[in-house]
């Protein structure tokens, strides 16, 4: 004899042959609370813009930081290219020009007291990398 089917208002698993209507996520019968879902569009667009701030303050730091480290390579570049007979000292302030011709060279004398056309003036520190002063 064919089994009696439940009345759509009984939550009956035919699999597990269990009633499992507490088991359920979501509401089974007319009497049960009423299920609401949050609202998460709120709070996923704080988050998108949080995230988005986020990524463009991070982007800002390093490209600022990655200009920095070329300026540092293009000035040592310079002056690993320039002239000078004397192996720079570590902690001393050096001075570099440009001849007539275009050549470039180093050394200790201030732009005062030369009229050598001025590149800048460059410290050597501790890891043996020039710094614009």
């Amino acid at each position: 004899m064919p089994e009696a089917k439940k009345p759509d208002n009984v939550v009956f698993n035919p699999e597990t042959q269990k009633y499992d209507a507490a088991l359920k996520p979501y509401a089974t019968s007319v009497g049960a609370p009423v299920i609401t879902t949050p609202d998460t569009i709120t709070w996923k667009n704080r988050s998108i813009n949080k995230v988005n701030h986020k990524v463009a303050a991070k982007y800002q730091e390093l490209k600022k930081e990655y200009d920095k480290m070329m300026e540092e390579f293009e000035y040592n570049k310079l002056i690993f290219n320039a002239k000078f007979n004397f192996e720079p000292i570590i902690g001393v302030v050096y001075h570099l020009y440009n001849r007539e011709n275009g050549e470039s060279f180093l050394s200790i004398i201030s732009p005062t007291e030369c009229n050598f056309i001025s590149l800048g003036s460059f410290y050597l520190n501790v890891d043996q990398i020039w710094e614009k002063i």
